[in-house]
């Protein structure tokens, strides 16, 4: 018994050796990402405390006052700040908009897809339907520009020669919110697609043949096979999309966001940037950020925990 306690660790070891001479390189190659993530993401957050001290240009962030209220002064000034509660309240309508419309947009897309036959035809339609991904939100605001503008557009102008009256689709708030949710599942739909799809070649062909055999149609064996084949890929997306809820993308808003819509296209990365990069307020806008990733984690956790009950393996 002696000996086998001895020789164990010394086995043990000489695995260990052994595994990091053969694969040393992959090591290696883990050195960069963590670099930077250590340096651009790990570093920064000591910054998080100038959401409670009184930020000073001239000192660092350990020698500077904290702020009035036991350090909460810029959360109560935030949230005395009816642009900030806008912001707020337009963050999370877009976003639950976004969620409800936009994320069964790709699974509906991946499932007719699958269902095509004709193998050219979908490839090229994939790959035209994922194009716009790789457009930036700027470029695509100029095509919305084209578009939806309300004297010159190519839409409105169809509809004046229909004799139909213009829209408004860029400077009535309720048609922007449209056009905002419209525009955003049309660049994103087709790369989320990819993932679908990707889960649905997972599935076992036999289930499909089997259910041929007892004469399901291709509407059935979608319900019944393909959906439940690739439930475990949604949950894990939505439980993102739900760590999501909170936060904001500034490109968006801010392309197509003008002044007689900024009461609904004024978001929290909108509102930061306005207080924090052009007004200078960066102990308030830090308070903000902190604010909105604290409950993004949560509604994360929650999401996550939620998914496990349900049986579901969630995201770790």
């Amino acid at each position: 018994m002696k000996i086998s306690k001895t020789k164990q660790p010394v086995s043990t070891i000489r695995r260990t050796r052994n595994y990091i001479r053969r694969y040393w390189t992959l090591y290696l190659l883990l050195t960069l990402p963590i670099i930077y993530f250590l340096v651009f993401r790990y570093t920064p957050m000591a910054y998080i405390m100038i959401a409670f001290k009184k930020y000073s240009i001239v000192e660092s962030v350990w020698d500077m006052k904290l702020a009035a209220n036991h350090g909460f002064q810029y959360f109560i000034q935030a949230f005395s700040n009816r642009d900030f509660l806008y912001a707020l309240r337009n963050t999370l309508l877009l976003n639950l908009l976004d969620l409800v419309i936009g994320f069964p947009a790709p699974i509906i897309l991946a499932l007719l897809l699958n269902e095509l036959t004709f193998r050219r035809f979908k490839r090229v339609t994939q790959t035209v339907v994922y194009l716009p991904h790789f457009l930036s939100w700027i470029i695509i605001s100029g095509l919305a520009l084209q578009l939806f503008a309300p004297t010159n557009g190519l839409i409105n102008l169809a509809l004046t020669h229909m004799g139909l009256a213009p829209v408004q689709f860029l400077n009535d708030p309720a048609h922007w919110v449209g056009t905002y949710i419209f525009l955003g599942i049309w660049q994103s739909v087709g790369w989320n697609t990819i993932i679908y799809l990707a889960s649905i070649t997972s599935i076992n062909p036999e289930l499909y043949e089997a259910a041929s055999v007892d004469g399901a149609n291709r509407f059935k064996k979608m319900w019944h096979i393909t959906l439940p084949g690739i439930r475990s890929t949604i949950v894990v997306l939505l439980i993102l999309s739900l760590g999501k809820i909170m936060g904001s993308e500034f490109d968006r808003p801010y392309a197509l966001g003008n002044n007689l819509v900024k009461g609904v296209s004024n978001v929290i990365s909108t509102f930061v940037y306005t207080n924090g990069v052009r007004g200078l307020q960066f102990s308030l806008t830090t308070a903000v950020g902190l604010f909105q990733s604290i409950v993004c984690v949560i509604f994360l956790l929650a999401a996550n925990g939620i998914a496990k009950k349900f049986g579901e393996r969630g995201i770790w």
